[in-house]
């Protein structure tokens, strides 16, 4: 359970040390230039290692399982969570509508992820998760709290947004599979 520990405090440092010390940030970027980007990718690299090595190997009570209701709906829960992650980078129209489409994406992620899984390890692994993105926005809205939309967007956009949503989602739900975590029920 400690490598899941340190990989999920590792996560929150590495994402939350713009927010919480930007003047030690700025200082480092300016000494160090994209190295420090280098430096920050490979602690979320070894935070998502940490985790992942952590999850599998962690035991603990268990609360509730899977059912078909939970599945079903942790599919459409992360579904969601994959489209919002691609309207976020093509900026669409539901990019209007939110200011962080990617943190709600990835709540919805952790949300579906923590019904289907009530055991200490996934309580720990999702909800650490899922409470990190939901500081994250307070976090930037309190740090920069005008926020203008962007243009409208073209339908083609939102389109391919859904398509890679949808895209993105298969071959995520493939992986699980063969990993032995079948998504589907």
């Amino acid at each position: 359970m400690i490598w899941l520990i340190l990989g999920l405090a590792l996560w929150w440092g590495a994402h939350l040390f713009k927010r919480v010390a930007p003047d030690a940030r700025s200082a480092m970027a300016e000494r160090m230039g994209d190295r420090a980007k280098g430096i920050f990718a490979v602690l979320l690299v070894l935070s998502v290692v940490l985790m992942v090595i952590g999850y599998r190997s962690a035991e603990g009570a268990f609360f509730w399982g899977r059912s078909q209701a939970l599945v079903g709906i942790n599919n459409l829960l992360v579904l969601i969570g994959f489209y919002l992650f691609a309207a976020a980078g093509m900026k669409t129209r539901v990019t209007r509508l939110t200011r962080h489409p990617q943190l709600i994406g990835f709540s919805l992620w952790a949300v579906g992820h923590l019904l289907v899984n009530g055991d200490v390890p996934s309580l720990i692994l999702f909800g650490g998760l899922l409470v990190w993105a939901l500081v994250e926005m307070v976090l930037i809205n309190r740090a920069e709290p005008a926020w203008t939309p962007p243009p409208p967007a073209p339908i083609s956009k939102e389109i391919r947004a859904v398509v890679g949503g949808i895209v993105l989602y298969v071959v995520v739900a493939l992986i699980h599979g063969w990993l032995g975590y079948w998504p589907f029920g």
